[in-house]
């Protein structure tokens, strides 16, 4: 290309070629102008080129753009139907368990000792007080200690599985050598239920009690009814929190975490001893 260029700037200039000697010298302005619309004519073949190279490099970044966000949108989707799936999965076996706790316990639910419900997603066991004790009492009577051991042998099957035995009262007060509000009675009617289960072969392990006396009353006070209501036990299957979204991501935090202390207490406890 640059030989061509040089061969019209000469052609015009009147050098070489003869043409010198054909065609009278031009003036000096004249041939600047043809020279410089010559090398602009030249170099538009070019210019256009890297034009169009720069279009298509800023549509193909576009585009490898616009994959890289569909590529972090399919992975998304697929994390969350996955979740979506686990989620199902789970629900579908609380339900199985629930339905199988139902049929572990029918003749004692049409006997009408105990029923069975949901309390905040937690599957609960629920038994009324009259027939486990006596007013203001913690020992079980007769029938009682019979119920539970029967209850007990029948949660003992059901593996991999913990239980919190709640004892609950009415809001009437009570205050008696033993006992000096509802809140002792409820924990100790608990205590005794769970000794009675111990007993009977669970494993200590596996059971733990709790008083809430009067403060989770699920009938009403004012009534005969909603008092007998209110006095209950409650054994509640306490849930298995390891498939839940973040669990073992709170682990992970919870060990960093007492890794990071043991250096402290350690050093604290050497200061201690040379004290």
């Amino acid at each position: 290309m640059n030989s061509n260029m040089n061969q019209q700037i000469q052609n015009i200039s009147g050098k070489g070629s003869g043409l010198g000697h054909d065609f009278p010298r031009r003036p000096s302005g004249m041939i600047a102008g043809i020279l410089l619309l010559a090398i602009s004519a030249a170099l538009a073949p070019a210019c256009v080129s890297q034009s169009k190279y720069d279009d298509l490099t800023a549509r193909l970044n576009e585009r490898e753009n616009e994959l890289a966000n569909l590529s972090k949108e399919r992975s998304m989707m697929a994390t969350a139907l996955s979740d979506f799936e686990s989620r199902n999965a789970q629900a579908d076996a609380r339900i199985q368990e629930y339905n199988a706790l139902i049929q572990r316990f029918q003749k004692l639910i049409d006997a009408g000792k105990l029923k069975i419900k949901i309390v905040d997603g937690r599957m609960v066991v629920e038994l009324p007080s009259d027939i486990l004790f006596a007013s203001a009492q913690a020992t079980l009577s007769r029938d009682g200690h019979k119920s539970i051991r029967e209850i007990a042998a029948v949660l003992a099957e059901v593996p991999d599985r913990k239980y919190q035995v709640e004892g609950h009262t009415d809001d009437w007060p009570i205050q008696t050598v033993r006992y000096r509000n509802n809140w002792e009675l409820a924990a100790a009617r608990a205590i005794t239920v769970v000794r009675t289960m111990i007993d009977t072969g669970l494993a200590p392990e596996r059971v733990s009690a709790a008083g809430y006396g009067d403060t989770r009353p699920v009938g009403d006070n004012e009534t005969q009814d909603g008092r007998a209501q209110n006095r209950r036990i409650e054994i509640v299957i306490v849930p298995d929190l390891s498939g839940l979204p973040g669990f073992n991501e709170l682990n992970e935090i919870d060990s960093a975490e007492q890794r990071s202390e043991s250096p402290a207490v350690e050093a604290a406890e050497t200061i201690e001893a040379g004290n």
